[in-house]
């Protein structure tokens, strides 16, 4: 499925947050959304998401604008995890991952066979199905996020958006989560698009990159926004990240703390 940006302004009534963006997000791909606070990540995200909704410009899906596709079907489309904690008692794993197949059920939202089958690969996918039966209050920051990324795959759709699917998690749950949606990408022909602060998690992981600027931009000669890989925005990734405490090193693609 294509998704595309097509000079796409996001921002309220009365302030705009940035653009017009053009940007073609490709299939089987993990790309990161990255920029300084205030450079309008989940802005672009929520409107994405069509949570709200833009200023000028459009989003299509396979060449229908957004904004003529219902509800229901956009949520066979689109799925979202969001950066909320989960704080559902009573509730066990499997319940939860079933949730995402809420866009295919009857009226009492009862499961068939096949949705059970979808809930069960989409656990496996994950590596969660050893837990299935424990309540959502028993796991770990790095499980839960791991059931909401299941949840988003049972729900079936060729797009996921994230909103820094990592931000509670340590440092080891960390480079799992973003190694599992990297793989998820490559083998499901997913287009996996998220927002992170984890920029040298994001350098290795992730295939293209989109940088943001924060307010009117950069230089005349420069973007307010480039998308690209890792590799091809090198020379420019330290203009959206601007600090004198930091320099970025093209070759090993980190930053380095002066």
């Amino acid at each position: 499925m294509t998704f595309e940006l097509k000079e796409l302004v996001i921002g309220y009534p009365t302030r705009k947050v940035a653009g017009p963006m053009t940007v073609s997000l490709q299939s089987g791909e993990l790309c990161c959304l990255l920029g300084a606070n205030g450079a309008g990540k989940s802005t672009l995200l929520r409107t994405l998401a069509a949570f709200q909704s833009p200023l000028s410009g459009e989003i299509l899906l396979d060449g229908r604008s957004i904004t003529d596709i219902s509800p229901r079907e956009l949520s066979t489309m689109i799925g979202i995890v969001l950066t909320e904690r989960i704080r559902m008692a009573g509730i066990t794993v499997r319940d939860m991952v079933a949730m995402g197949r809420s866009p295919y059920t009857n009226f009492w939202g009862s499961l068939t066979q096949e949705d059970n089958r979808q809930v069960d690969e989409a656990m496996r996918l994950v590596g969660i199905s050893d837990f299935a039966d424990r309540q959502i209050s028993t796991l770990s920051d790095g499980e839960r996020q791991k059931v909401m990324i299941a949840k988003a795959l049972a729900q079936g759709t060729p797009i996921i958006l994230l909103d820094e699917p990592t931000v509670f998690l340590d440092f080891p749950s960390k480079v799992e989560t973003m190694l599992l949606l990297s793989r998820l990408a490559h083998e499901m022909q997913k287009t996996i698009f998220l927002s992170t602060h984890d920029l040298d998690l994001a350098l290795q992981t992730s295939d293209r990159l989109l940088l943001m600027a924060k307010g009117k931009g950069l230089k005349a000669k420069d973007s307010s926004y480039v998308v690209g890989t890792p590799r091809e925005l090198a020379d420019q990734i330290s203009l959206y990240f601007p600090s004198p405490h930091l320099t970025f090193d093209i070759s090993s693609l980190r930053f380095n703390i002066q």
